[in-house]
């Protein structure tokens, strides 16, 4: 998961978690927590990450890792398990890997346009001609998007192209 994360205005981070919580806890402490926010550029979301300071690691347990799988029942017909047999890895390795090439492929437009209107929300929701650029988004017009939002600080106006169209 790619994250975003903005200081105000301006983008002070981008990347996994692992690597953008240190830069936000070298922000701290701020005049308003508010001011500093974490979007996911997958759905456009604010998300909440603990930027306590860091405990030590607890020790690993012996035996096989947790991957934070969750089991569920799949049905599928007999060549279908069969063919998953004959795969490296076994069925769930291979399943997995289905889904991630899937969702690797690409989005539909409405997904991409979704997930900038989430982020816009938030954060330039009081902006001026918020609802016309969105309706551009929506409308799959890049020009009209670039003109309602061109008053916009950059850093939100381009975080939000990014979003709606991905190149």
């Amino acid at each position: 998961m790619t994250l975003t994360v903005f200081l105000k205005d301006e983008i002070v981070a981008r990347g996994p978690a692992e690597e953008v919580v240190p830069t936000m806890r070298a922000l701290q402490p701020l005049e308003r927590s508010s001011d500093l926010l974490a979007f996911d550029d997958e759905t456009g979301r604010q998300i909440d990450l603990d930027l306590r300071a860091e405990a030590q690691p607890a020790p690993r347990p012996r035996g096989r890792p947790a991957l934070g799988v969750e089991a569920k029942e799949v049905t599928l017909l007999p060549r279908h398990w069969e063919w998953l047999a004959r795969q490296r890895g076994g069925a769930s390795a291979t399943l997995r890997k289905l889904v991630e090439d899937a969702l690797r492929k690409g989005r539909a437009p409405k997904d991409n346009h979704d997930t900038a209107y989430r982020f816009l929300n938030t954060m330039a929701g009081n902006l001026p001609h918020f609802v016309d650029a969105v309706r551009e988004i929506y409308a799959g017009n890049k020009v009209g998007y670039d003109h309602f939002s061109y008053e916009w600080p950059p850093a939100i106006r381009d975080h939000g192209r990014r979003l709606a169209f991905p190149e």
